[in-house]
């Protein structure tokens, strides 16, 4: 059974974030997790860029700030 895009997020973020897999949820985001800020938001677009294998545009970069925003994006991205 393979792993699904909304688990694969939270295990990067988890990762990314330095936060227990546990602790996110659909409504995670730059104001729930305390350890978010610009170099790990930086560090967070690239690690979703090679887990998913796609590029994330610049100009949406700096908006993706919630849970739902980032889905959203990499099922854009995906053609989903």
């Amino acid at each position: 059974m393979s792993i699904n895009y909304k688990d694969r997020i939270f295990t990067v973020m988890a990762t990314v974030f330095e936060v227990p897999l546990e602790t996110l949820n659909e409504e995670s985001s730059i104001d729930t997790i305390d350890t978010w800020d610009s170099m790990k938001h930086l560090t967070l677009i690239l690690a979703l860029e090679e887990e998913f294998g796609i590029t994330i545009p610049d100009e949406e970069v700096g908006g993706l700030v919630t849970y739902k925003l980032i889905d959203v994006t990499i099922h854009e991205q995906l053609g989903h």
